[in-house]
């Protein structure tokens, strides 16, 4: 295994062994409580489209994401690097009475194990800064079925204060996260393996303002009023790319472009790929 691999399984196998009472993870974890319309706006997108459909939850973590398509009808599947996460995500799934509708793989998400035009759709949820963007965008257009789609939820690298942000929590996640986190050059390099590549909405610039206020009364109404601010800010060109996150769509795989599997080697590496019952 390639040592930033090695780096990102040890580190979230950490993280997700005691979520309780990870200091470093919680310290992190109170910028998400904005988070809310975001994945709502996830949501609702694939609520019109995943019912009965092949859906991969792409570097899943503790597979929240999947049992929620797998209790609204969807055919779930995740694959993450970390054992642990795996774990969980297949006890939770056992529990709720889904362990045929969601299933979990214990995998490197850059050289999958699953069958070309396998997924109907496939969801990033804050994966991509974490790979090989070349090789993961590879691997996510072979896996996709011709007419799949990719949706995809990230971080931006384009406002100053966010990026100097990560620079000075080291601890909080990998180097290799740290330098890799996307911008709008990232995402439109994509159309190298996909056709259309479309930025549907960008997310939270106003709205961190709520974040100290998150244990106050007030805090959902005032996140919502800075998501109103949101709303018009970051249709601006001039301020929309300093947004924090991102989502968009990646579609019309290329597979017939002559840049697909051969020239990462796939078959050696998926011999390391392990399933988890």
């Amino acid at each position: 295994m390639e040592q930033r691999k090695l780096e990102e399984k040890t580190l979230h196998d950490q993280l997700r062994g005691d979520l309780k009472t990870d200091s470093y993870y919680t310290s992190n974890k109170k910028f998400y409580t904005i988070t809310q319309s975001n994945r709502e706006f996830v949501k609702n997108w694939l609520l019109e489209r995943s019912k009965g459909k092949r859906v991969l939850d792409y570097c899943c973590g503790d597979g929240n994401f999947a049992i929620w398509l797998a209790e609204n009808g969807a055919m779930a599947y995740g694959i993450d690097i970390s054992p642990v996460s795996i774990e969980n995500a297949t006890n939770k799934a056992i529990t709720r009475g889904l362990g045929h509708q969601a299933r979990f793989l214990v995998g490197d998400a850059e050289a999958t194990s699953f069958s070309d035009d396998f997924f109907d759709f496939a969801v990033v949820n804050g994966a991509l800064h974490h790979l090989n963007l070349e090789r993961a965008y590879s691997e996510l257009a072979r896996i996709l079925k011709p007419d799949g789609i990719v949706i995809c939820t990230e971080a931006l690298r384009h406002n100053p204060l966010f990026h100097l942000y990560r620079k000075v929590t080291p601890h909080l996640r990998t180097a290799w996260e740290t330098e890799h986190i996307l911008g709008k050059k990232e995402i439109e390099g994509a159309r190298k393996y996909f056709s259309k590549v479309e930025v549907l909405q960008f997310f939270h610039l106003a709205t961190l303002g709520a974040v100290p206020f998150r244990r106050f009364s007030g805090f959902h109404f005032l996140r919502r009023c800075l998501e109103a601010v949101d709303s018009v800010l970051l249709k601006l060109p001039g301020l929309k790319w300093w947004a924090w996150m991102a989502v968009f769509v990646l579609a019309e795989p290329k597979k017939a472009a002559g840049i697909l599997k051969s020239d990462l080697e796939y078959k050696e590496v998926k011999s390391d790929v392990k399933a988890v019952a």
